[in-house]
């Protein structure tokens, strides 16, 4: 037999030791992807269960039943028909409660008096606004702005139902203290249901158009 031929023979040979493995190699191949997908089909359904639907998620707002700035018992139901704003703050608060509330204000001028509107000032000092504190401080806003008060175990639970955050901070002198708390204005519309956070920093006219699509 020739060398050449001997040659080609071990090519052969070598050739075929070489590809002899493939398969089995591919078919390991196949076997690892099947199991990953298996895998990953696994952690999606342990996610899906674990995780809440959309239908699941936290609700904001809920029943409540609270005094007014005139000592009347105001309740969620009172206000079924048309749509509101609920904000949470305080008379002692330096700024930024006067300040949203004058925005308010401006929108709710823009918006006419004829409109049926009202936004809810809900005190997360209850111990210092009481109703004729409320009265006094809400004369300087839109008369459509209902202050809100209670004992502290109702604002507190009517505070969580709304996600708001609020802790005291004692002050300089004693018993003296401000209170840190959530800045959102709460749009909720005529069923009482929340509707989203209601943008106060543009122009009252858009922020107008925003509420007239819910009147």
């Amino acid at each position: 037999m020739s060398k050449n031929v001997l040659r080609q023979q071990g090519l052969s040979a070598k050739v075929s030791e070489k590809s002899g493995p493939r398969p089995r190699a591919a078919r390991q191949l196949r076997l690892v992807l099947v199991g990953f997908t298996v895998g990953l089909a696994a952690l999606a359904l342990v996610i899906y269960a674990v995780l809440p639907p959309p239908s699941r998620s936290p609700q904001i707002g809920g029943s409540f039943a609270l005094v007014n700035q005139e000592g009347e018992t105001v309740t969620s139901k009172d206000l079924i028909g048309h749509p509101y704003l609920v904000f949470f703050g305080y008379t002692h608060c330096p700024d930024f409660c006067p300040t949203t509330l004058l925005d308010i204000s401006s929108v709710f001028k823009e918006l006419g008096a004829d409109k049926k509107i009202s936004a809810l000032f809900v005190t997360l000092d209850p111990e210092r606004d009481k109703p004729e504190v409320l009265k006094t401080y809400l004369e300087n806003f839109d008369g459509r702005i209902i202050g809100l008060t209670g004992d502290p175990q109702t604002i507190e639970a009517v505070a969580q139902s709304f996600r708001v955050y609020a802790k005291k901070v004692p002050g300089q002198k004693p018993g003296d203290y401000t209170v840190d708390h959530t800045g959102v204005v709460y749009l909720m519309d005529k069923r009482g249901k929340f509707v989203s956070a209601f943008n106060l920093q543009r122009p009252p006219q858009q922020a107008v158009r925003e509420l007239q699509a819910y009147l």
